[in-house]
């Protein structure tokens, strides 16, 4: 297993990218001729595949050599950092033509503080980013000022099949626009390392570098998949592809233009993959699903009913092949979202509705920046900026003097809406943050210092 996990590529060009070549199986006919041919579909589908080149600075750290450091003093550093800049590409798809959402990998546009997109005619524009989910690696886009943009229509990857006939599209190696042909290989891969949340769409289809973000599409033009990593030597396409599933990306979209983040939903179930050795243990005659070892007290799935013991065999009425597909479509789902999950309790099977809890927002707000730590944030959605709703004594949020019922209403003059909102303001100032809080009728500036400047 380790050796394949040392082959495994993601697709962007900056360091490496993807796509992968496919053939065809379903013909399709010209209107002049009885030939084979995937062009009507394609005639209607490429447009809305664009091309994303980023720039931006990423640190570089070196090691300081023993031999200075001892020059230099027993103080001195043990490593230097450095800004560089860089320049990468990608591919990404337009899912909203009225708005302008663009789906990319979040790796595509990490660290990058400008985003071109170039639509498959030539036009070039700015985007800005509306929000990322790292776990997922997932980003959405949204072009500024475009018009006559295409979509794509989203299909439903839940109903795939291994063996079903797919198209890559993309940007592989920057050369523009090309697309490759296969079949969906495999279904619901996981454990391979290549992002924390793991259910991907294994195909043929060639991907290369420069392909993270673009298209995985079914013969009829439907949009299944994000194209995200490749298994092969050097980064080279050996047959071995993987795609983000449209129902999980679709998932996460929704948080992300609500929130500007991803607001986890959490189940609260421990387990692991159910085996011939637990299915024979439980006398029950499935192969597949997630077997629950613990059920976590007071979570959703304690409230819901859920025991030790159960197997979770569906959740909204698609088949799961394992705990870890179970935790990753959990987890693409907003907290607060009711979910019908099918388990085998006894030999008997039993349907179960439970509303997922709320994972912890703390975290999220020490990833904005260090000083908010200890402060609970809260968009509702309503544009109408972002609430303070728990201050932690003697946190650095408290020290800073943020307090419970603040609204966070603007940094360095610039409208906040969504979490997305700041982290982006804070991401583009210098050395400091100015932040307009509401408290009560009275409006206040609150200095923060930018720990990247």
């Amino acid at each position: 297993m380790n050796k394949l996990i040392v082959g495994l590529t993601l697709a962007a060009l900056t360091v490496g990218g993807f796509s992968q070549p496919a053939q065809a199986g379903i013909p399709f006919f010209g209107a002049d001729d009885e030939k084979p041919t995937l062009a009507p579909m394609l005639e209607d589908v490429t447009p809305a595949v664009v091309n994303i080149s980023v720039k931006g600075k990423r640190e570089v750290r070196q090691r300081v050599p023993d031999a200075l450091r001892f020059f230099f003093g027993p103080n001195a550093p043990s490593e230097r950092v450095q800004e560089r800049p860089f320049r990468g590409l990608g591919s990404g798809v337009i899912i909203d033509a009225d708005k302008g959402y663009v789906v990319t990998n979040n790796h595509v546009i990490d660290d990058a503080s400008e985003i071109v997109v170039t639509l498959k005619n030539g036009r070039e524009y700015d985007a800005k980013l509306v929000g990322r989910d790292e776990q997922s690696d997932i980003a959405l886009l949204q072009i500024e000022d475009a018009e006559d943009l295409t979509d794509i229509e989203i299909g439903k990857s839940s109903e795939l099949r291994v063996g079903d006939f797919v198209v890559a599209i993309g940007n592989p190696f920057g050369l523009g626009q090309t697309v490759t042909s296969g079949i969906v290989s495999a279904l619901s891969r996981a454990n391979l390392g290549i992002e924390e949340l793991e259910n991907f769409i294994q195909t043929d289809a060639a991907i290369n570098s420069g392909n993270s973000g673009g298209a995985l599409v079914t013969l009829d033009g439907k949009l299944i998949g994000i194209n995200t990593a490749i298994l092969g030597p050097n980064g080279g396409n050996i047959g071995i592809g993987f795609a983000i599933p449209a129902d999980m990306m679709r998932n996460l979209v929704q948080q992300l233009i609500e929130f500007g983040e991803v607001r986890r939903g959490v189940l609260g179930v421990r387990g692991n993959d159910l085996n011939s050795d637990i299915a024979d243990a439980l006398d029950i005659s499935v192969s597949e699903g997630a077997f629950v070892a613990e059920v976590v007290p007071e979570s959703a799935a304690d409230k819901a009913g859920i025991q030790s013991g159960d197997v979770i065999v569906s959740v909204n009425g698609d088949e799961i092949a394992s705990f870890q597909e179970l935790g990753a479509l959990i987890s693409t789902l907003g907290s607060g979202t009711k979910v019908d999950l099918e388990l085998i309790r006894d030999g008997e099977r039993q349907d179960v509705q439970v509303t997922l809890d709320a994972q912890d927002t703390e975290t999220s707000a020490q990833s904005i920046h260090p000083a908010l730590e200890g402060a609970t944030l809260e968009a509702d959605g309503s544009n109408d900026g972002i609430r303070i709703t728990e201050v932690e004594t003697g946190s650095p949020a408290a020290r800073i003097g943020l307090e419970k019922g603040d609204i966070i209403k603007g940094a360095n003059r610039q409208p906040i809406s969504n979490l997305g909102d700041l982290r982006e303001a804070i991401d583009n100032a210098g050395d400091v943050v100015a932040l307009s809080i509401q408290r009560g009728n009275s409006v206040r500036y609150l200095m923060l210092r930018n720990p990247a400047s």
